[in-house]
């Protein structure tokens, strides 16, 4: 079985896929202060929890965007299972061409999740990841990167929100049943999650329009799943969307 770990600003998702399939997948915090020992700790709880051995494990990969952690979480792979995990970036075969003006400087987050939306739902398409930051970005017939938009995620807008207005407070972001609303609280979650899905449908356009063709739309990240479906566009939702995406990367550099 293949462990799969997506390294974001906010969260780590630990993954176990079996002949490409997400066998599970579970989330932390990321947290910048924890050492390579106390992720190992983590992670063989995990792996204990969800009764697999650490011997089941036969290949490792990690994709991070978070530099400080990527070598002491490299380390917590190697003192769990033994394995040095691969990790996303120069130097690695994705199969997908980068024009931009220095590939170096994009994400192995962004990389990852444009290799799963080409390999599994075909180009030209638009890849969005909704997490601390909403990431929207193209790739064209031709399977080429072109970089995208970076847009503050749901999260970051709420915080803004309440730490500089201090009559607004933190909220849950759920969809209210209407956009007008009268209520402070159902005003907030109106704006954060009808203002985002309709952020989407219009970056979604405007991209499209520039491109001169129809793409597909592919959607992935935590906060996805309670904004996608209040948006007119169609978009095809993945929850393992990062998963598979190092599941590919892995077995095209095995």
């Amino acid at each position: 079985m293949l462990l799969a770990i997506d390294m974001g600003n906010s969260n780590i998702e630990f993954g176990l896929l079996k002949e490409g399939k997400t066998v599970f997948s579970e989330r932390i915090k990321t947290d910048l202060e924890k050492t390579a020992t106390e992720y190992a700790v983590l992670l063989h709880t995990i792996l204990e929890i969800r009764g697999v051995e650490d011997a089941e494990i036969d290949g490792a990969i990690i994709s991070s965007v978070v530099p400080p952690l990527t070598a002491p979480l490299k380390q917590a792979v190697k003192i769990v299972t033994g394995i040095t995990p691969l990790i996303v970036g120069p130097g690695v075969k994705t199969g997908l061409k980068v024009k931009v003006g220095d590939p170096k400087e994009v994400g192995a987050d962004l990389i990852v999740g444009s290799v799963a939306g080409m390999q599994l739902y075909g180009a030209p398409l638009i890849i969005i990841d909704m997490g601390t930051a909403t990431t929207a970005v193209v790739v064209d017939r031709e399977n080429c990167f072109l970089g995208g938009a970076v847009i503050p995620g749901a999260v970051v807008s709420l915080n803004a929100l309440s730490n500089s207005a201090s009559k607004l407070p933190m909220i849950d972001i759920a969809a209210p049943k209407k956009v007008i609303n009268g209520g402070t609280v159902e005003a907030m979650q109106s704006g954060l999650v009808y203002g985002q899905a309709s952020l989407l449908d219009g970056m979604i356009a405007k991209m499209k329009k520039e491109m001169g063709y129809d793409m597909k739309v592919v959607a992935t990240g935590g906060l996805a799943k309670l904004i996608v479906p209040y948006c007119e566009s169609k978009i095809i939702l993945d929850n393992d969307l990062m998963l598979e995406g190092l599941d590919i990367i892995y077995n095209m550099n095995k």
